[in-house]
């Protein structure tokens, strides 16, 4: 029985010392998180982003960790502290935010967007000068196209406004067909996309100069084999049935165009975006 009990007993001491040897062959596979802005709730931004970012990590062998502020500025100040290695944004091209060494390698493939003041279709409203000294709600400090393209347009026509923040433009949308305020600023995708959702409309006051659809960006710190893999990843899921699937899936739940797919794209695509901070109010940048 001692002789069984020490037999146990080196066993045990050897399993030991086996499961702490390196297993070679299987190291973790690198991994980042990721900080896609929330244009949406904090639950419909995680239903859209779950599944292609699993499916990303999969395909590329980098594991990507999804990282959501409770607001798009939340979400945006994770960058700019260094939270994060991979975003899906279009706040960091102000003059300051470019220095931060951020890289744009990709982004998704929709129609181009415009910053929008939306009313409800049945709403009084029908012009600009009309919003004086109301209400008017905007997702955030943060969002471009949402809030500092409209702000800015309105800012030039000498219409002073009182800003409400909701914390995305789901929560200002809901704001406005509440009664809560009487106008909102807008992106032309996220407006199509919550009429198409909700069964709301809209009516549009003003439109801005296109942009394109926010950027794949990853931080300079990220190895560039790591980046390549993750790029690869997003841009061959509208070429494999199965990521054809998953993108189907995730655009109807957010009411996207069921071709929304990724693409390369590189800084240069995004001059727009520069241009803006050319001429913007410094309390925009």
């Amino acid at each position: 029985m001692k002789r069984q009990f020490l037999r146990m007993g080196i066993a045990a001491a050897l399993a030991l010392v086996v499961a702490a040897i390196p297993q070679w062959g299987l190291a973790e596979p690198p991994s980042y998180t990721f900080s896609p802005v929330n244009q949406y709730d904090i639950n419909l931004t995680a239903s859209y982003w779950n599944p292609i970012i699993a499916y990303v990590s999969e395909k590329s062998g980098v594991k990507l960790n999804l990282k959501i502020g409770r607001t798009s500025a939340d979400t945006t100040s994770f960058v700019l502290t260094r939270e994060v290695e991979f975003v899906f944004t279009n706040h960091l091209f102000s003059p300051e935010r470019e220095q931060l060494g951020w890289k744009v390698f990709g982004r998704r493939q929709t129609p181009a967007l415009q910053g929008q003041i939306v009313v409800p279709e049945d709403s009084l409203i029908t012009d600009l000068t009309q919003l004086k000294g109301q209400e008017v709600a905007f997702a955030g400090p943060e969002a471009f196209i949402v809030y500092k393209v409209p702000y800015a347009h309105l800012l030039s026509k000498g219409i002073n406004v009182k800003v409400v923040f909701g914390g995305n433009q789901n929560a200002a949308f809901a704001q406005l067909f509440s009664g809560k305020v009487i106008a909102a600023g807008a992106n032309s995708q996220l407006v199509e996309g919550y009429a198409r959702r909700e069964g709301k409309k809209f009516r549009v006051l003003w439109s801005s100069e296109p942009f394109l659809d926010l950027a794949l960006m990853a931080s300079g710190k990220v190895p560039d084999k790591d980046v390549k893999a993750v790029a690869a990843a997003f841009f061959e899921m509208s070429k494999d049935p199965r990521g054809r699937e998953i993108l189907s899936r995730a655009s109807k739940e957010v009411g996207l165009p069921n071709d929304a797919y990724f693409i390369p794209a590189s800084g240069a695509d995004y001059a727009p975006y520069r241009r803006f901070y050319q001429s913007a109010p410094a309390s925009l940048h």
